[in-house]
């Protein structure tokens, strides 16, 4: 599978796992946890997406109990993790209201947090998980170029930002953002005219994308006209209409890296099936115009 390069130390795979619904299995052993791993590894898939508040503070420490006990996943995958959402559940129960932290002292204790719960010695993606209105940029650069420096974390990247959110934490940081993940589907299409994709593409950064399925509304009633344009794209490649989704965000010219998250092994496993699906400039617009209800003026 291809592998979209982030830093020069640090490559993707052009799809990623999203393990944000791990906790909810009922099945969450560490050998569970792991077919789920080797099947996205045997499509090519390395790249797994995690956050600290994910599953109520626990994902982590599920994940980190299947890389425990196959200890030989670790060189096989690059780990992308998340912090700065402080909510009055698990480890921060005491927490008088849900609040967001991007202090030096949070930052820093959150990655020793993640490591010690992964088993592992490096994040190689570090993400703050969203825009801080309480952020002190000079503070929060300086943790994150310190955190680079000491080889806690391999790069370090954004979720939700907004283009005037990045440039001032960017303004204060020595190493170059990485990416920012934010929310992009055929049905949250807003980030390819809002500026939001334009000004990536203008830094030569590849968004990551969040729930490029719309949270599973794709597959809801209530959508003819879209679902009928992807049916018919997915007939042609004999693949569901999921993957025609998921292709119309790897057609795009900026790189999007889709973060696609199931606990079905057998889903998982179809995972790579929108690499078949081949999207040319008019198909794009069929199902874009089909999404918004209208064509394009």
């Amino acid at each position: 599978m291809e592998k979209i390069a982030l830093t020069e130390t640090l490559s993707l795979s052009r799809l990623v796992y999203g393990m944000w619904r791990l906790g909810d299995d009922e099945d969450t052993s560490p050998s569970h946890v792991q077919a789920k791993i080797e099947g996205c590894l045997a499509q090519g898939i390395t790249s797994v997406d995690l956050a600290d508040i994910y599953g109520g503070y626990q994902v982590e420490e599920i994940f980190g109990a299947a890389v425990k006990q196959a200890p030989h996943l670790r060189g096989q995958l690059e780990i992308v993790t998340k912090c700065g959402i402080v909510a009055p559940v698990g480890r921060h129960a005491n927490a008088r209201v849900k609040h967001y932290d991007t202090s030096a002292a949070h930052i820093k204790k959150s990655v020793d947090d993640s490591l010690r719960l992964m088993g592992i010695e490096q994040i190689d993606l570090l993400l703050i998980h969203r825009p801080d209105p309480f952020l002190d940029h000079h503070q929060t650069g300086a943790a994150l170029d310190g955190l680079i420096a000491s080889g806690a974390i391999k790069a370090v990247g954004v979720s939700n930002f907004k283009l005037h959110d990045w440039t001032l934490l960017q303004s204060a940081m020595t190493n170059k953002l990485a990416t920012n993940q934010i929310e992009i589907s055929v049905m949250v299409n807003q980030a390819f005219t809002n500026g939001d994709i334009a000004y990536l593409q203008e830094c030569g950064v590849a968004p990551m994308a969040w729930s490029p399925l719309a949270g599973g509304a794709l597959f809801e009633s209530g959508h003819p006209k879209l679902v009928s344009a992807l049916e018919a794209k997915a007939a042609e490649a004999g693949v569901d209409i999921g993957a025609v989704a998921v292709a119309w965000l790897l057609a795009h010219p900026a790189r999007i890296i889709p973060v696609l998250g199931t606990n079905n092994l057998e889903r998982i496993g179809r995972i790579s099936e929108a690499l078949k699906v081949s999207i040319d400039r008019q198909s794009w617009f069929e199902i874009y115009e089909a999404a918004n209800g209208r064509e394009v003026q």
